[in-house]
């Protein structure tokens, strides 16, 4: 595939902070894309939320088969457009790394709690991980992934300023990551991946799960078109095929207007080179206004008849007094937490470096590890 002038390139790559000799057979970029793959934190995504609980079913998306999705669909996206695939692919499946138990209900308990000492933040937390909270290399702690991609994980969402998220801004002041210009065409295609995925996948999830039912759905755009399109060509098709024909067009119409709209927006950039694209001012990856219109229309619905569907609501507060419970517990007894932490404890110099020590565990854990804490800790039967 022919590199586009704007992509990033590996051979001008701005390096690891601990100089490494490079991979004769893999380029920088798939070598973080390796390592990401490899990490304990990308593991652990197995067993986190996506929406629902991830014990409550087996065919339900979690934190790791969504990061794969949001991989895929960024990879197909980046190869259309003459990006690098593997910085692409590198952020994609970093993105959630940072992700509480429980999903964003998790992380909206963990924020309050940590209110007082600075907040929490998912895309911070993620950056944490990937540059201090990993530990099995010799020569460093993180991943030493490349400037690149550890710019990608901090900003694929657009600049970042103002008051910075303090894991962020802890490692900002060491190392530059430029937080105030837009992040690489590959990082901006991962973000807009991210939304493709899980507009995509929540709906067959919530259908999964009897939230709503296909009647329900067939007033939203793109989503009626494409059930149209099935029945016109597969009439009296049976339920589960006809949904799943349904859908995979409904994923096709936006990847398809992604890739559409930003190679016209590349192209009246004037980007000569990655740099270019971060000095430009707008991002060079868009939905249309058209479909960006749907997708909000999609959303409500979603967040209406799924996020906040009754049952859900139930959960989220179950899942919310886990997590309330358990930060006061290590606050006030941090002995309490395993002995591979306890060198960190120590090194806590007041209160405020203790909560972050408490939120990085915390933050760490998987759904059914949480739970299962709560209830050794806190079920006195």
């Amino acid at each position: 595939m022919m590199r586009a002038a704007y992509a990033s390139n590996p051979a001008n790559a701005r390096g690891r902070r601990v100089p490494e000799e490079e991979s004769s057979f893999r380029s920088c970029f798939q070598r973080d894309r390796d390592r990401i793959i490899h990490a304990s934190a990308f593991r652990r995504l197995k067993h986190k939320t996506q929406v629902f609980v991830e014990h409550e079913g087996d065919y339900f998306r979690t934190r790791l088969t969504h990061s794969i999705e949001v991989a895929q669909v960024a990879r197909t996206i980046a190869g259309a457009l003459g990006l690098d695939q593997g910085l692409t692919e590198a952020v994609a499946l970093a993105h959630d790394l940072g992700h509480t138990p429980f999903g964003h209900t998790g992380e909206d308990a963990l924020d309050a709690l940590m209110a007082p000492y600075g907040g929490f933040d998912h895309n911070a937390q993620a950056v944490k991980i990937v540059t201090s909270l990993e530990r099995h290399y010799a020569e460093f702690d993180g991943l030493n992934l490349t400037w690149e991609t550890l710019e990608g994980i901090a900003k694929h969402n657009g600049p970042v300023t103002g008051t910075l998220p303090h894991a962020l801004a802890d490692y900002n002041a060491v190392h530059d990551l430029e937080l105030d210009t837009y992040a690489s065409a590959e990082a901006q295609v991962a973000a807009l991946a991210d939304d493709i995925a899980y507009n995509n996948h929540d709906l067959h999830d919530g259908l999964r799960a009897g939230l709503f039912d296909e009647d329900d759905i067939m007033d939203l755009p793109i989503v009626s078109e494409a059930y149209a399109t099935v029945d016109a060509t597969y009439p009296g098709l049976d339920p589960i095929r006809r949904r799943h024909e349904a859908l995979r067009r409904v994923f096709g119409v936006m990847v398809a207007d992604v890739i559409d709209v930003s190679r016209d927006l590349l192209v009246q950039s004037g980007a000569k080179s990655v740099a270019d694209v971060r000095a430009n001012g707008a991002p060079v990856v868009q939905f249309s206004p058209t479909l960006w219109a749907d997708l909000k229309e999609i959303r409500t619905f979603l967040f209406t008849r799924m996020y906040r569907a009754p049952s859900v609501m139930v959960k989220r507060a179950q899942v919310t007094k886990v997590v309330e419970d358990l930060f006061p517990f290590f606050m006030q007894d941090p002995s309490t937490l395993p002995a591979a932490w306890q060198p960190d404890i120590r090194s806590a110099t007041d209160e405020t470096a203790l909560a972050r020590i408490v939120a990085d565990y915390i933050a760490g854990m998987t759904d059914r590890f949480a739970l299962q804490e709560h209830a050794r800790l806190f079920d006195l039967s």
